[in-house]
Formats: C-alpha cells, sequence, structure tokens
C-alpha cells in the first residue's frame, strides 16, 4: 500500500472563519456587560447627584421681615416670621418640621402647637410655636406648606430676649436643609420690632 502524506500545518478557511465567529461573539458578549454596568453605574450617580442637591439645598424660605413682639422697653417674647417654599422645593409637611431656637446660652426645641385658632388670632405660648396665618391658600386651609402659599409662624421661646441679644432660630422640614434665621434684638425695644 501506498502511505500517503498527511500535511497537517495547513489551516483551511472554514477553521479560520470559525475561530474568528468565536472571537466576535466573546468580544460582543464582553462589550454588552460593559456598556450594561456602564449604564447602570451612570444611573445610580445621576440619581445620587439629584438626591444629594435636594437634601442640601432648604425647601422653605423667609418672605418678608422678620418681627420680634414684646413689651416696650423691657423685652421681646414672640418672634413673628414668614415662610414659603424655596424655587422648585416640593411641598413640606408643617407637623413634621421642628423649630429649635438658641442663643449664646441656651437652646430649646420648641414645640409644634398646630394652628393657634382657625383665624390666626389665637395665642402662643412660651416653649411653642404655631402656624398664625395662612396666605394663598389652595383649597381648604391645611398644614402642607405647597408652592405659592405662605405661612406666618408665631414662636415664643421661654426665656424673653433682652436688648442686644443675638439668636438663631433653625427650621427644619422633613426633606431638605435647615432655613437658618439668625438675628439680633435692637438697643432700645418697641412693641413690635423690625430685627435684623
Amino acid at each position: 500500500m501506498r502511505d500517503q502524506i498527511k500535511n497537517e500545518d495547513a489551516f483551511t478557511g472554514l477553521e479560520a472563519a470559525i475561530v474568528l465567529i468565536a472571537f466576535v461573539v466573546v468580544a460582543a458578549v464582553f462589550s454588552y456587560v460593559v456598556l450594561g454596568a456602564g449604564f447602570f453605574t451612570t444611573q445610580k450617580s445621576q440619581e445620587t447627584v439629584h438626591t444629594a442637591v435636594g437634601q442640601a439645598s432648604s425647601a422653605v424660605e423667609i418672605v418678608g421681615n422678620v418681627y420680634g413682639k414684646g413689651t416696650a422697653g423691657t423685652s421681646i417674647g414672640t418672634v413673628v416670621f414668614s415662610i414659603g417654599l424655596a424655587a422648585g422645593a416640593t411641598s413640606v409637611d408643617i407637623n413634621k418640621t421642628v423649630l429649635t431656637f438658641s442663643t449664646g446660652e441656651t437652646i430649646e426645641t420648641l414645640t409644634f402647637a398646630g394652628s393657634a385658632t382657625p383665624d390666626g388670632s389665637g395665642t402662643v405660648t412660651a416653649g411653642k410655636w404655631a402656624i398664625t396665618r395662612q396666605d394663598n391658600s389652595l383649597g381648604a386651609e391645611n398644614k402642607v406648606l405647597d408652592s405659592g402659599e405662605q405661612f406666618t409662624i408665631t414662636a415664643m421661646p421661654s426665656t424673653a430676649l433682652k436688648a442686644y441679644a443675638g439668636f438663631n432660630i433653625d427650621v427644619k422640614p422633613a426633606v431638605g436643609a435647615a432655613l437658618a434665621i439668625h438675628r439680633t434684638v435692637p438697643a432700645y425695644i418697641d412693641a413690635v420690632n423690625l430685627l435684623y
């Protein structure tokens, strides 16, 4: 018999095509996984940025001036100011808002007393704060501050403020940064004082 000479050194075109297709399929699967992970990471980063911006910015802002009411020539016992929503902020539930009053000597968390009276003419007692007026209410009055609404807040710390006393009021809604109000009592105290 005649011996056949076999040469296995050659690489056929069919085998080359199979190897090439295998490399292309593996590369396609790998790139799909990498792109999918990249899109997922980008989406999570975007959510984190939006959440951080919402938490860092204050949801409420002062509308108008801050007033101090008290006994002429003696002391200020009540601080009155109006708040509204900051631009682009979502509604704020005042029931979940915390009001902290502080001076150089004391820190006090005031208790929320709700609305003083339905018509806003009631009084607030020491150590408490309340909504004493609602302006631009959208329908029935409630304790949720919506866009365009203004709530007048009356706060009465336990300790009266004397002349030249500096104080801070922090309004902390459930979502967003606190609104810090820093004011100083004037040298002479009238019954109603504009605080700077």
